[in-house]
């Protein structure tokens, strides 16, 4: 049986994914209290919205200001482009992603929580993350998805988005002329192409994420922009 007073934690509540992830779970009666870490407070106000201002560099294992979540939902992510460098892009999709999955098994911990109801994690990855590829992105999203998978998380699913569709400007976010480009080369042909590889929008990621950790098996799961867009 779920918990009836479940508590969803979000990292990267202001992103594309993130935005519409924040709006489902608010909107999802299953969740009594969402808490959102981030460096900025996203432009929401609801009653069950906890915002919390962090700096992921030096997140706190624990700390009486954080809750301890049955589920939680990471969304963080930029480019090599925005980040500035290589080591910059792997502070906020490797470390960051890594400090928020850690901080929760450390509340639970501190807090003598032997059992939650819940313990699942949902994180947004990409199309061909490999922990082998010879792609830095695909890379680094590849050796997150295998640092995070030994956290023991009762439930832990991947999502792979492939190119996502969204407003980026609306959330005061850089454009991205690659993405652009290829959401107006794609759309036209999308019977040619490979359903894992079409065009996904945004709040489809959120809505199959959401689906995806509230009714997950016990293990590693990952799901691919094909399931994705079918959920």
């Amino acid at each position: 049986l779920l918990n009836p007073v479940m508590i969803a934690l979000l990292a990267g509540a202001t992103g594309l994914v993130g935005q519409s992830l924040l709006n489902q779970l608010l909107a999802d009666p299953r969740y009594t209290q969402v808490h959102c870490i981030g460096r900025r407070i996203p432009d929401v106000q609801h009653t069950k919205l906890h915002t919390h201002v962090v700096d992921f560099a030096n997140l706190p294992m624990s700390s009486p200001g954080l809750p301890t979540a049955d589920d939680v939902y990471i969304a963080l992510g930029t480019t090599i482009k925005v980040a500035g460098s290589q080591a910059a892009f792997r502070a906020i999709d490797f470390d960051s992603v890594l400090a928020v999955a850690h901080m929760n098994n450390a509340q639970a911990a501190t807090k003598s929580i032997a059992n939650l109801t819940s313990k699942r994690i949902g994180i947004v990855s990409a199309m061909g993350a490999d922990a082998q590829s010879a792609v830095f992105y695909s890379r680094v999203k590849g050796e997150m998805e295998a640092a995070v998978a030994k956290l023991g998380y009762t439930s832990t699913v991947f999502a792979r988005p492939s190119m996502l569709a969204g407003n980026r400007e609306a959330l005061s976010q850089a454009t991205r002329p690659g993405e652009q480009i290829g959401l107006a080369l794609m759309r036209p042909f999308k019977w040619l192409i490979p359903t894992n590889y079409h065009v996904i929008e945004a709040s489809q990621v959120a809505k199959a994420l959401i689906h995806l950790v509230t009714h997950a098996a016990p293990g590693v799961q990952v799901a691919l922009s094909g399931e994705l867009q079918k959920i």
